[in-house]
């Protein structure tokens, strides 16, 4: 498992490529030859580009819901609608097909935001909204989401 850090800005070009900063392709130095999975997130109007080994892994819990139910097969059909293999070129750069970078609102401002083991690649404004929105509520999320777990194991509360 990949823990990235960061958030980092760079700019699309016209065919919406982007040029990875050099502290985030020293984090991704070790899976870049793997190759990565770009799609649309499920809750905001960002994507999500996972290294293949997470992706993998993803898939793997995916593959065992049950496509006889049908609310399986359609979660599955839209959670991997528009889902594209990415790899850096030879110049480092990473191409957003055109269809994601219209899901996302990307135009040239581009934020990759890492969230623990994928990296969010965002529109500058909004992802500079999302986290104007979230700053008001943020304290209570924190509280609901992280507040009750304790992990004594690792000393971590």
């Amino acid at each position: 498992m990949v823990n990235l850090i960061g958030t980092y800005e760079c700019k699309a070009d016209a065919k919406g490529r982007l040029v990875l900063s050099a502290a985030l392709k020293k984090q991704l130095a070790p899976i870049l030859q793997d190759g990565f999975v770009l799609k649309r997130s499920v809750f905001q109007p960002c994507l999500e580009l996972y290294p293949m080994y997470e992706w993998n892994i993803l898939m793997k819990k995916v593959n065992k819901l049950n496509r006889f139910i049908k609310k399986n097969n359609d979660f599955i059909r839209r959670f991997t609608a528009g889902v594209k293999i990415i790899e850096l070129d030879g110049s480092g750069r990473l191409l957003i097909p055109k269809d994601l970078q219209i899901f996302a609102g990307i135009t040239k401002n581009v934020v990759l935001s890492s969230a623990v083991n994928i990296i969010e690649v965002w529109d500058k404004d909004n992802y500079e909204k999302a986290i104007d929105d979230a700053t008001v509520d943020f304290a209570d999320l924190a509280e609901e989401v992280m507040g009750n777990v304790a992990d004594i194991e690792d000393d971590v509360s």
